[in-house]
This record gives C-alpha cells, sequence and structure tokens, in this order.
C-alpha cells in the first residue's frame, strides 16, 4: 500500500474521493432541487451562499483550535459526524427560514474538514509537496462519478431522492474518517514569525484579494449553472456530462501539475488561469447555446480550478509554515471558498432576477479580470521558491 510519510495513501485519498462525492451530488443537484421547492432566484442564492458563508470565521475558528490541541483526526471526525445529523433535518423541512437556519448550523461543521486534511496532507508530503495533487485528485473522481451518476438517475427519478443520497454520501465520509489513525508525532514545530506578520506581508495580502475574486467568480457556476443549462434546453444527463468534462480537465491537470508547479514560477501559473478563467465565463456568457463552445469552456476548468487550487495551496504552505499551517489553510479555505464564494453566490442570485442568467457570467468574467490586475500588480513569488525542485 502506497505511503506518504506512515499515512496510508488510500485511506487519506479515500476521503477526497468520498468529500467530494458528496460535493458532487449536492453542488450541481442543489440548485434544482430548490427550484424544485418553489425557491426564486434570490432564496437559492441566499440558501447557497449560507453555506460557504460560515467557512469565513468557522474553518479559521477550526484551524485556531486544533493548531493549539493536535487533535486533527478527532476533530475532523467528529464534524463529519455531526455534519449528517443536522443535515438530516433538510429531509423535514421544505420551507426558506427553517432551511435557512439547518444549513446555517449544518455548515459551520461541514466546513471543518477539508481545511485540516488538506494541512495534514501537506505535511505528510514535506518538501515534496508540490506532488499535492497525486492525492487530491481522488476527490476530483469522486466528483466525477457523483455527478455523472445522479445525471442519469435524475432523469428516472425525482429532484427529491438528491437529499437522501446526500445523507447517505456524508455518512460515509464520517466512516472513512474513522479509519485515519490520529497522528501521534508533532508535525507542527514552532517557529520565529508570528502568523500576524506573515498575513500581513504585501504578497501574501495580493493572494488572499486574488483568491476571493476568483471565487467570487466562481459563485454563479457553482449555484446556477446546472439552472442556466435547464434554461437552454438541455437535459440533466447531458448537465451531468458537462459537469463531469470540467472535472476531468481537472484530473487530467492534476497528474502532471506537480511537474509543472515544479518547474515554472507561481506567479505566472497564476496569472495564466485567470486570463482563462476570463475566456470561460465571458463565453458561457455568450455561446450557452453552442455545444462545442460550451464543452471547451467547461474544458477550461482544468485552468480555472485544477492549476489556481494547486498553485494557491503551494503559495500557502510556503507562508504558513510549521504551526501556523492549520490556521493558513483554514485562512484559504475561509477567504476563497468562504467570503468569495458567498459574495458570488450572492451577486448571482440578485443578478438573475433584476438582470437575468447571461448577466452572472457577466460578473464571473468581471471577477478574473479583477484577480489578474491584482495579480499582475501586487503578486509575487513566495520567499525563498526555486523555479525548479528536485524530489
Amino acid at each position: 500500500m502506497m505511503t506518504t510519510d506512515g499515512l496510508p495513501y488510500w485511506r487519506l485519498s479515500g476521503f477526497y474521493f468520498l468529500f467530494f462525492l458528496t460535493l458532487g451530488a449536492f453542488m450541481p443537484y442543489w440548485s434544482p432541487y430548490l427550484k424544485s421547492l418553489g425557491m426564486n432566484a434570490e432564496e437559492i442564492g441566499i440558501l447557497s451562499a449560507i453555506i460557504v458563508f460560515n467557512k469565513i470565521f468557522s474553518s479559521f475558528i477550526w484551524g485556531w483550535i486544533v493548531d493549539h490541541t493536535g487533535k486533527r483526526i478527532q476533530m475532523i471526525r467528529m464534524t463529519s459526524l455531526l455534519s449528517v445529523v443536522s443535515f438530516v433535518f433538510v429531509l423535514l423541512y421544505q420551507d426558506f427560514w427553517p432551511l435557512f437556519i439547518i444549513l446555517f448550523i449544518f455548515s459551520i461543521f461541514w466546513s471543518a474538514a477539508l481545511p485540516q486534511i488538506e494541512a495534514i496532507t501537506l505535511s505528510h508530503l514535506g518538501e515534496k509537496s508540490d506532488s499535492y495533487t497525486k492525492v487530491r485528485l481522488w476527490g476530483s473522481v469522486g466528483f466525477i462519478i457523483s455527478v455523472v451518476l445522479l445525471g442519469k438517475l435524475f432523469e428516472q427519478k425525482p429532484i427529491f431522492c438528491l437529499v437522501p443520497v446526500v445523507i447517505f454520501s456524508m455518512a460515509l465520509v464520517w466512516l472513512n474518517s474513522l479509519s485515519i489513525p490520529e497522528i501521534k508525532t508533532k508535525l507542527y514545530q514552532p517557529v520565529k514569525t508570528t502568523f500576524k506578520s506573515v498575513l500581513l506581508k504585501p504578497h501574501v495580502i495580493s493572494l488572499l484579494v486574488v483568491c476571493f475574486l476568483v471565487q467570487a467568480g466562481h459563485g454563479p457556476y457553482y449555484t446556477f449553472f446546472s439552472i442556466y443549462l435547464e434554461e437552454h434546453n438541455y437535459s440533466s444527463s447531458f448537465i451531468g456530462v458537462a459537469w463531469a468534462v470540467g472535472v476531468i480537465a481537472e484530473v487530467l491537470v492534476y497528474i502532471f501539475i506537480h511537474r509543472v508547479i515544479s518547474r515554472f514560477q507561481l506567479r505566472w501559473l497564476m496569472m495564466l488561469t485567470l486570463i482563462l478563467g476570463t475566456i470561460r465565463w465571458l463565453s458561457t456568457a455568450y455561446f450557452v447555446d453552442n455545444l462545442l463552445i460550451l464543452i471547451f469552456t467547461q474544458c477550461l476548468h482544468a485552468a480555472t480550478f485544477g492549476v489556481y487550487h494547486a498553485v494557491a495551496i503551494q503559495y500557502i504552505h510556503r507562508e504558513f509554515k510549521g504551526e501556523h499551517q492549520g490556521r493558513g489553510q483554514a485562512l484559504y479555505s475561509s477567504v476563497s471558498f468562504g467570503a468569495g464564494l458567498a459574495f458570488g453566490t450572492l451577486i448571482s442570485g440578485y443578478l438573475w432576477e433584476s438582470l437575468g442568467s447571461m448577466e452572472i457570467f457577466l460578473f464571473s468574467a468581471l471577477m478574473s479580470a479583477s484577480a489578474l490586475v491584482v495579480a499582475f500588480i501586487w503578486l509575487r513569488n513566495p520567499i525563498g521558491f526555486k523555479e525548479k525542485i528536485s524530489y
């Protein structure tokens, strides 16, 4: 069995697989489920945003707790179980405000695990942190399987089947967490710099701004892309395939991106993803009815998420070292997948209601172009970063 410094590779990869298997059930089909309950675009935006909004504070708080206790796996097990328990109540309520409260509570627990798994993975990889994607790609595989199978399922079964499917998948995440042993050695040695001093570095601030804007641009995609395709008469099966195409492209990038990261400057890789991101969202807005262009824009997910995330993870890992690592990963999650995604999701709900569906992807293009300006002017490579790494 493959291992990374003592932690079984397949147990860790299994967590990524099941976690993103759950997201593959939830992310593309949650908005159509809410629409089937009679929710309008504004309500869908709010109920989707609340799930990621809590990451702004909860991920960082969980990161602070585990950095000081060292009980990462125990925390992951506890929050994974509480995620299942809290989401079960979605079966019982279909009105806006009860769902708002349930999802608010659920998201506090659901947002806890992934940043800590990221920190554990990178710590065990050590100097080979650019090989992170070899583990993370199994999450993308899980996502692909989920979106394709459920796309076919919802052509035969009602969308109401989504909730029990998600609950079952979350239960598998919790069961997998029980197989991962607690880390007995002290991985995080004290460092001389303070967390605040790292955070206030100008290039770190610019990185976080870029991450915020990138995920703000993804907010309309994650929330309304399925409904957008439904509006243009695509079938549920094709919608699943369209999501899968994007993540398949992401997997292909993950297979070799560690070699690219070891040879090229992170700053230039980030800027490339932002250029391609702007092209992607403009194409999605203007050419959704052109099947070939639509598939091409989905393939750009390889850059707008795959390369972007791999590069951002490297930045965070190289800047927030030692005992700051858990909070560093949590901060990245809070700013990007929390604040950025919540902002983009909320804005897209209001734009859809007031202007129309195409305009939400023009908003995405604006966010990506703004991130490109910030990266070009202020983003720098991590201090001490080498363009080529031997491993």
